[in-house]
Protein backbone atom coordinates (compact mmCIF):
# COMPACT_ATOMS: atom_id res chain seq x y z
CA UNK A 1 0.00 0.00 0.00
CA UNK A 2 1.72 3.49 -1.34
CA UNK A 3 2.08 6.08 2.16
CA UNK A 4 0.04 9.30 0.65
CA UNK A 5 3.61 10.99 0.83
CA UNK A 6 4.86 8.54 -1.92
CA UNK A 7 1.98 8.79 -4.05
CA UNK A 8 2.30 12.82 -3.94
CA UNK A 9 5.83 12.66 -4.55
CA UNK A 10 5.56 10.65 -7.33
CA UNK A 11 2.91 12.66 -8.91
CA UNK A 12 4.67 16.31 -8.36
CA UNK A 13 8.04 14.63 -10.13
CA UNK A 14 6.11 13.13 -13.21
CA UNK A 15 3.36 16.07 -14.11
CA UNK A 16 6.04 18.25 -15.28
CA UNK A 17 7.36 15.32 -17.41
CA UNK A 18 4.21 14.33 -18.70
CA UNK A 19 4.27 17.96 -21.54
CA UNK A 20 7.58 17.28 -22.60
CA UNK A 21 6.94 12.88 -22.73
CA UNK A 22 4.33 14.44 -25.21
CA UNK A 23 6.91 16.93 -27.17
CA UNK A 24 8.58 13.72 -28.11
CA UNK A 25 6.14 10.86 -28.92
CA UNK A 26 6.76 9.72 -32.39
CA UNK A 27 10.36 10.53 -32.21
CA UNK A 28 13.28 7.40 -32.00
CA UNK A 29 13.81 6.68 -27.56
CA UNK A 30 14.22 4.93 -24.98
CA UNK A 31 11.23 4.75 -22.55
CA UNK A 32 11.83 3.19 -19.15
CA UNK A 33 8.80 2.12 -16.94
CA UNK A 34 9.33 1.76 -13.00
CA UNK A 35 5.92 0.12 -12.56
CA UNK A 36 6.78 -2.87 -15.62
CA UNK A 37 10.81 -2.73 -14.43
CA UNK A 38 11.38 -2.85 -18.22
CA UNK A 39 12.74 -0.80 -20.94
CA UNK A 40 11.35 -0.21 -24.42
CA UNK A 41 13.53 0.56 -27.49
CA UNK A 42 11.12 2.57 -29.68
CA UNK A 43 12.43 3.59 -33.58
CA UNK A 44 10.22 4.68 -36.70
CA UNK A 45 7.04 4.32 -33.78
CA UNK A 46 7.43 0.65 -33.38
CA UNK A 47 9.01 -1.07 -30.54
CA UNK A 48 12.11 -3.02 -31.50
CA UNK A 49 12.97 -4.66 -28.10
CA UNK A 50 11.80 -4.87 -25.03
CA UNK A 51 14.07 -5.34 -21.87
CA UNK A 52 14.09 -6.37 -17.88
CA UNK A 53 15.59 -3.91 -16.25
CA UNK A 54 16.06 -2.35 -12.31
CA UNK A 55 15.67 0.82 -11.05
CA UNK A 56 16.65 2.32 -7.78
CA UNK A 57 15.33 0.54 -4.68
CA UNK A 58 15.41 3.86 -2.78
CA UNK A 59 12.65 4.72 -4.68
CA UNK A 60 12.11 7.99 -7.05
CA UNK A 61 14.08 11.63 -6.80
CA UNK A 62 17.16 13.67 -7.95
CA UNK A 63 18.32 14.59 -4.85
CA UNK A 64 21.82 14.54 -4.12
CA UNK A 65 22.68 11.21 -1.98
CA UNK A 66 19.65 9.76 -2.14
CA UNK A 67 20.25 7.00 -4.22
CA UNK A 68 17.40 7.15 -5.92
CA UNK A 69 16.04 6.97 -9.87
CA UNK A 70 15.20 10.78 -11.59
CA UNK A 71 11.97 10.91 -13.98
CA UNK A 72 11.52 12.56 -16.82
CA UNK A 73 13.37 13.24 -20.47
CA UNK A 74 17.18 12.64 -20.61
CA UNK A 75 19.64 12.47 -23.51
CA UNK A 76 22.47 10.22 -24.10
CA UNK A 77 25.45 12.20 -23.00
CA UNK A 78 28.40 9.86 -23.08
CA UNK A 79 28.41 5.98 -24.52
CA UNK A 80 31.36 4.16 -22.49
CA UNK A 81 32.80 0.77 -23.13
CA UNK A 82 33.01 0.15 -26.94
CA UNK A 83 35.70 -2.82 -27.05
CA UNK A 84 34.99 -4.08 -23.59
CA UNK A 85 34.03 -7.81 -23.55
CA UNK A 86 30.93 -9.02 -21.96
CA UNK A 87 31.09 -8.98 -18.20
CA UNK A 88 34.33 -6.30 -17.96
CA UNK A 89 34.48 -4.59 -14.61
CA UNK A 90 34.53 -0.68 -15.09
CA UNK A 91 35.75 2.07 -12.45
CA UNK A 92 35.63 5.52 -12.30
CA UNK A 93 34.29 4.44 -15.94
CA UNK A 94 37.56 2.61 -17.13
CA UNK A 95 37.89 -0.94 -17.33
CA UNK A 96 40.25 -2.53 -15.04
CA UNK A 97 40.80 -5.51 -16.96
CA UNK A 98 38.81 -8.06 -14.77
CA UNK A 99 36.24 -10.38 -16.47
CA UNK A 100 33.10 -11.22 -14.19
CA UNK A 101 30.44 -14.10 -15.35
CA UNK A 102 26.78 -13.57 -15.23
CA UNK A 103 25.68 -13.85 -10.78
CA UNK A 104 29.03 -13.65 -9.51
CA UNK A 105 29.07 -14.31 -6.15
CA UNK A 106 29.59 -11.10 -3.64
CA UNK A 107 30.37 -8.78 -6.83
CA UNK A 108 28.42 -6.01 -7.39
CA UNK A 109 30.41 -3.33 -10.01
CA UNK A 110 29.30 -1.97 -13.13
CA UNK A 111 30.33 -3.78 -15.83
CA UNK A 112 30.11 -4.60 -19.49
CA UNK A 113 28.19 -1.02 -20.79
CA UNK A 114 27.91 2.57 -19.38
CA UNK A 115 25.31 4.77 -21.08
CA UNK A 116 25.48 8.33 -19.16
CA UNK A 117 22.26 10.38 -19.04
CA UNK A 118 22.11 13.87 -18.77
CA UNK A 119 18.83 15.58 -17.43
CA UNK A 120 16.44 17.82 -19.68
CA UNK A 121 14.24 19.26 -16.91
CA UNK A 122 14.18 20.54 -13.48
CA UNK A 123 13.48 17.79 -11.92
CA UNK A 124 16.30 15.84 -13.02
CA UNK A 125 18.75 18.39 -13.46
CA UNK A 126 21.34 16.64 -11.36
CA UNK A 127 21.31 13.40 -12.50
CA UNK A 128 24.65 13.52 -14.98
CA UNK A 129 26.72 14.68 -11.80
CA UNK A 130 24.86 11.76 -10.19
CA UNK A 131 26.39 9.81 -12.55
CA UNK A 132 23.26 8.13 -13.48
CA UNK A 133 23.64 5.36 -16.37
CA UNK A 134 22.07 2.42 -18.00
CA UNK A 135 24.65 -0.50 -17.37
CA UNK A 136 25.35 -3.93 -16.95
CA UNK A 137 25.31 -5.61 -13.75
CA UNK A 138 26.42 -9.19 -12.60
CA UNK A 139 23.66 -9.56 -10.61
CA UNK A 140 21.28 -10.88 -13.37
CA UNK A 141 19.21 -12.84 -11.38
CA UNK A 142 17.15 -10.18 -9.52
CA UNK A 143 16.89 -7.72 -12.78
CA UNK A 144 13.13 -7.22 -12.75
CA UNK A 145 12.66 -5.76 -9.65
CA UNK A 146 13.86 -2.66 -7.73
CA UNK A 147 17.93 -3.18 -6.75
CA UNK A 148 20.21 -0.79 -8.31
CA UNK A 149 21.42 2.73 -6.55
CA UNK A 150 19.76 5.18 -8.85
CA UNK A 151 21.07 3.70 -11.98
CA UNK A 152 19.13 2.09 -14.56
CA UNK A 153 20.35 -1.66 -14.80
CA UNK A 154 20.31 -4.40 -17.52
CA UNK A 155 21.85 -7.91 -18.06
CA UNK A 156 24.98 -7.77 -20.06
CA UNK A 157 23.70 -8.74 -23.34
CA UNK A 158 20.86 -6.82 -23.32
CA UNK A 159 23.12 -3.36 -22.45
CA UNK A 160 25.52 -4.26 -24.91
CA UNK A 161 22.68 -4.86 -27.58
CA UNK A 162 20.85 -1.88 -26.72
CA UNK A 163 24.34 0.05 -26.88
CA UNK A 164 24.67 -0.33 -30.35
CA UNK A 165 20.79 0.69 -31.13
CA UNK A 166 21.09 4.24 -28.85
CA UNK A 167 23.48 6.79 -30.46
CA UNK A 168 25.01 10.24 -28.52
CA UNK A 169 21.82 12.41 -27.66
CA UNK A 170 18.83 10.15 -28.40
CA UNK A 171 16.20 10.29 -26.18
CA UNK A 172 15.61 8.49 -22.73
CA UNK A 173 12.18 8.37 -20.46
CA UNK A 174 11.81 7.46 -17.71
CA UNK A 175 8.40 7.35 -16.49
CA UNK A 176 6.67 5.64 -13.46
CA UNK A 177 3.78 4.20 -15.29
CA UNK A 178 3.62 1.25 -17.09
CA UNK A 179 5.21 1.49 -20.84
CA UNK A 180 3.01 2.82 -23.48
CA UNK A 181 1.32 0.75 -25.97
CA UNK A 182 3.41 0.57 -29.01
CA UNK A 183 3.10 -1.69 -32.10
CA UNK A 184 5.98 -4.37 -32.53
CA UNK A 185 8.24 -3.83 -35.32
CA UNK A 186 7.96 -6.05 -38.11
CA UNK A 187 11.19 -8.59 -38.30
CA UNK A 188 12.31 -7.01 -41.90
CA UNK A 189 12.46 -4.10 -39.67
CA UNK A 190 13.93 -5.08 -36.84
CA UNK A 191 18.29 -6.17 -36.66
CA UNK A 192 18.87 -9.41 -36.20
CA UNK A 193 20.74 -8.79 -32.44
CA UNK A 194 17.28 -7.19 -31.50
CA UNK A 195 15.32 -9.84 -31.97
CA UNK A 196 18.09 -12.28 -30.77
CA UNK A 197 17.78 -10.28 -27.66
CA UNK A 198 13.95 -10.44 -27.13
CA UNK A 199 13.68 -13.90 -27.78
CA UNK A 200 16.02 -14.95 -25.63
CA UNK A 201 18.83 -15.84 -28.43
CA UNK A 202 22.52 -16.33 -28.30
CA UNK A 203 24.74 -14.24 -26.89
CA UNK A 204 26.73 -11.35 -29.05
CA UNK A 205 30.25 -13.12 -29.15
CA UNK A 206 33.06 -11.33 -26.23
CA UNK A 207 35.45 -9.33 -27.31
CA UNK A 208 38.99 -11.19 -26.39
CA UNK A 209 40.30 -10.48 -23.40
CA UNK A 210 43.74 -9.06 -24.03
CA UNK A 211 46.54 -10.44 -22.29
CA UNK A 212 49.11 -8.06 -19.83
CA UNK A 213 47.83 -4.74 -18.83
CA UNK A 214 44.85 -3.30 -19.37
CA UNK A 215 43.81 -0.43 -21.78
CA UNK A 216 41.63 2.17 -19.99
CA UNK A 217 38.57 2.78 -22.36
CA UNK A 218 37.18 6.51 -21.23
CA UNK A 219 37.55 8.33 -18.28
CA UNK A 220 32.19 6.49 -11.17
CA UNK A 221 31.00 4.92 -8.69
CA UNK A 222 31.56 1.68 -8.29
CA UNK A 223 28.29 0.30 -8.11
CA UNK A 224 24.88 2.04 -9.98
Amino acid sequence: MFRPFTLVLSLVLFVPSLRTFAQFEGTDRVIISVRDQKLMLVQNGAALATYPISTSKYGLGDRWGSLATPLGTFQVAQKIGDHAPLGAVFHKRRWTGEVLAPNAPGRDPIITRIIWLRGLETGNAHAFNRCIYIHGTPQEKIIGRPASYGCIRMKSNDVATLYTQLPLGAFVQIVPDSLPKVPKASPSARPASDMMASAGGAKPAAVPERKGRARPILGSIIRG
